[in-house]
């Protein structure tokens, strides 16, 4: 009876919408990659070249001389490399800074960000986190206009903005997309959909490290936007504080600053106001990762997935239509095909046991483990077709990073 109390007093099972987008990252990185990639330059042009860059496989060829004397004045506090500062950007990194980004989440500060702090508590709170100390930082020592510009010095101090230099092309391009009119025209009206769609997708291809802690910043310039009428500090207000470190390549000049400053800080801003749903992975890319592991043909892009709710009133192959294939995908032929059974009912007894294989094997013999194997069960034998209690976050999955701040991102 008491066993029985456990399980029904448990925590419901949550399910990651994107769990299966991140086991494909991990498991077929190649067929991830091939899937992203496609998606992205069926929404962007890019020339041979960025194209490279984008991969890795040519240097980026960010705005500067390499002299750049400019951009060095964003760097004027960096002295030695320590733990935290002036650091490639690791997840104990991240682990550090969160403190100031907690911290900074819980204040309605006029000026937040725009205020400069005191150097010398700056310098002492910045030793104190390189050191990997704990920081009290409700204690009073240390004014949030310390903290917040520290936050600001440390994305500086990175070798690299946080979006990376192989990105930065495809975020100018990004910036430029708008509408068009009825007669084929392109307008000044952004396309806020698609460059959604190509944010998300361009943000899967980020390293680990760069998207948690960009997950955790936007989020906090989001709240503190939010509460604009307190701090003064609006969307906007707040792009022009983080481009620099975030968009910006190190050495930009100043002539490049003066031909790209408004689409930067107007992309800071846009990443600031929807940055909630930055984070998700597109619908088709979902559909893709979950059929994948099965064998079955997928939706591969979006165009895909319109053509779906075409094809359930028409005869007409929507082939001709769709996004190129990839050369995995399994199945020859269409990439949309009708079945009497819903997707739900056809991939989540698969789903099921493919996670109960997972928790199984990987998880290490707990009491946590056999309340999610019975849940697990349970789930199985009621033969429901919802999916959304299928999976926790984070139990389930194989790789080390689902416990680190990279699980902060899902």
């Amino acid at each position: 009876m008491a066993a029985g109390n456990d399980v029904d007093e448990s925590p419901p099972v949550i399910f990651n919408p994107d769990f299966f987008v991140e086991k494909l990252r991990h498991e077929s990185p190649d067929v991830f990659l091939e899937l992203v990639l496609s998606n992205i330059t069926r929404l962007i042009d890019l020339p041979g070249t960025e194209f490279a860059q984008l991969l890795g496989e040519d240097c980026p060829k960010t705005p500067t001389s390499g002299n750049g004397g400019f951009f060095r004045s964003f760097n004027f506090l960096k002295r030695k490399k320590g733990v935290v500062f002036g650091t490639t950007l690791t997840e104990s990194c991240i682990a550090q800074i969160y403190q100031l980004i907690e911290f900074l989440s819980k204040l309605h500060v006029e000026g937040l960000f725009r205020v400069p702090g005191n150097s010398l508590r700056q310098h002492a709170l910045k030793e104190l986190l390189n050191g990997g100390a704990d920081v009290d930082l409700e204690a009073g020592e240390f004014h949030p206009n310390d903290v917040a510009s520290l936050l600001k010095t440390f994305l500086g101090e990175l070798p690299e903005p946080l979006l990376t230099h192989r990105h930065f092309h495809v975020h100018l391009k990004i910036a430029d997309m708008t509408l068009f009119d009825e007669k084929g025209n392109k307008t000044a009206v952004p396309n806020k959909e698609r460059q959604i769609e190509a944010l998300q997708l361009l943000f899967l291809l980020l390293p680990q490290a760069n998207r948690s802690l960009l997950k955790l910043l936007l989020d906090l310039l989001y709240h503190t936007a939010k509460q604009q009428d307190k701090n003064k500090m609006s969307a906007y207000n707040l792009a022009l504080m983080f481009a620099p470190h975030v968009l910006w390549p190190r050495h930009m000049t100043a002539g490049d600053l003066k031909d790209n400053l408004k689409n930067l800080n107007n992309s800071m801003a846009f990443l600031i106001k929807h940055s909630q749903k930055l984070f998700r992975a597109p619908v088709y890319l979902r559909e893709y990762a979950k059929v994948h592991f099965n064998g079955t043909k997928v939706l591969q892009s979006k165009d895909d997935l319109e053509l779906l709710a075409v094809s359930s009133s028409s005869s007409s192959s929507p082939a001709q239509r769709t996004a190129p294939a990839l050369k995995r995908t399994a199945g020859p032929g269409c990439a949309v095909q009708e079945q009497s059974q819903s997707p739900a009912q056809q991939y989540t007894e698969e789903a099921l046991k493919e996670l109960f294989r997972h928790v199984h094997q990987n998880m290490p013999d707990s009491a946590k483990k056999k309340k999610l194997v019975r849940q697990l069960v349970k789930q199985t034998q009621s033969g429901t077709s919802s999916e959304d209690h299928l999976l926790p976050t984070a139990a389930c999955k194989k790789h080390p990073r689902s416990r680190s701040f990279g699980g902060l991102i899902k």
